[in-house]
C-alpha cells in the first residue's frame, strides 16, 4: 500500500492520487490531509503516532513550505517502510522510530532525472504520460506542487521496486550526509513540576502536552498554569463539560473537557507553555 499525508485538505490530494493510479496498482491510503497548513511539527508528531500501526508500505508525506526551494526530495528507507517527502525534518521521528536501531538509508530524487521517466504500464496512455511524469510537453514540473509533480511519481517508483534495488534507480542519489533533523520537545520534571508545551491540539479540541503521562500516576488533582483541575483516566470521569486532566492514547498528558474543547477552556494553543504541579492551586 501506500499512504498519503498532507496539509492540502482538498481537492489537491485526488491529483496525487490520479497520478500514483497511473502508475501503480497499490491500494491507497488517506492518513491525513488536515495536518495544520505548513505545520511540519504537527505533521511529524502526527506521523510518529499513527504509521507505526500500518504493515510495511511506501508513504507519502508532503507537508512542505519549503516547496519550490533548494530543499532536497528525499527518498528514505526506515527498516521495511519507505518514505517519500520533502527534507524539513517531516519525517525523521516516524522513520526512526520504525527504523529502530537500525540506520535510515536516504536517497536525493534528482527532479530532472524522475520527469524523463514515462509511467511503466497500468493505466497509462500516450496521451497521458508526459503530463503523469510531470510535464504537459511544455516545460517543467510546478514549482508549488512537488506533491503531484515529484512526490507522487518517485512513490508509485519506489512502491515498484524492490527494497534492496532503491540504489539502482537512475533518479536516486544516495545522500552523504543526514536527513534535516526535527526532535520534539520533551518536557523537564524536577520534584513535583513538569515545565513542557503543548505539542498540538487535535481536532477534538483536546490538548495534547509534552509531558510524560506518568507525571499523573496516583494523583486525583493536578494545578494546570495555576488552575487545579482532577485527574481522570476516562474523559467520562469529569461531569460533561468540566475540565480535566488526562492521558491520551499517545502516552502524554492532556488537558481536556468532557465533550468540549480543552483549547478553548484552558486557553492554550500549539507552542504554549504548560506547567504542571501538585498541589491545589489558587
Amino acid at each position: 500500500m501506500i499512504t498519503l499525508t498532507s496539509d492540502f485538505g482538498t481537492p489537491y490530494p485526488a491529483a496525487m492520487k490520479g497520478v500514483l493510479c497511473q502508475r501503480t496498482t497499490a491500494r491507497l491510503i488517506d492518513v491525513a490531509h488536515d495536518v495544520p497548513r505548513q505545520d511540519v511539527r504537527a505533521g511529524a508528531f502526527w506521523l510518529r503516532e499513527v504509521l507505526p500501526y500500518f504493515p510495511p508500505a511506501t508513504h507519502l508525506v508532503v507537508i512542505d513550505p519549503g516547496v519550490g526551494t533548494d530543499r532536497r526530495a528525499l527518498v528514505v528507507q526506515a527498516g521495511e517502510h519507505v518514505f517519500v517527502g520533502p527534507d524539513n525534518g517531516v519525517l525523521c521521528p516516524v522513520a526512526r522510530r520504525l527504523a529502530g536501531d537500525d540506520a535510515l538509508e536516504a536517497y536525493a530524487i534528482d527532479k530532472s532525472r524522475l520527469e524523463a521517466v514515462e509511467p511503466t504500464g497500468h493505466t497509462a496512455t500516450d496521451a497521458n504520460a508526459r503530463a503523469i511524469s510531470g510535464t504537459d510537453g511544455d516545460g517543467p514540473a510546478s514549482n508549488t506542487f512537488h506533491g503531484r509533480d515529484v512526490f507522487a511519481p518517485a512513490a508509485a517508483g519506489v512502491h515498484e521496486t524492490d527494497l534492496d534495488a532503491l540504489a539502482d534507480l537512475e533518479w536516486l542519489t544516495p545522500i552523504a550526509d543526514s536527513p534535516v533533523e526535527l526532535e520534539l520537545p520533551e518536557a523537564t520534571l524536577e520534584n513535583e513540576c513538569a515545565s513542557g508545551e503543548v505539542l498540538v491540539v487535535d481536532d477534538f479540541g483536546n490538548v495534547i502536552t509534552n509531558v510524560p503521562g506518568g507525571f499523573l500516576t496516583d494523583r486525583d488533582r493536578v494545578v494546570a498554569n495555576g488552575e487545579s483541575v482532577p485527574v481522570g483516566e476516562t474523559f467520562a470521569a469529569v461531569a460533561v463539560g468540566e475540565r480535566l486532566a488526562t492521558v491520551g492514547s499517545h502516552g502524554y498528558v492532556e488537558l481536556d473537557v468532557n465533550q468540549g474543547r480543552g483549547d478553548a477552556a484552558f486557553d492554550l494553543e500549539a507552542g504554549d507553555e504548560v506547567v504542571l504541579e501538585v498541589g491545589d492551586g489558587d
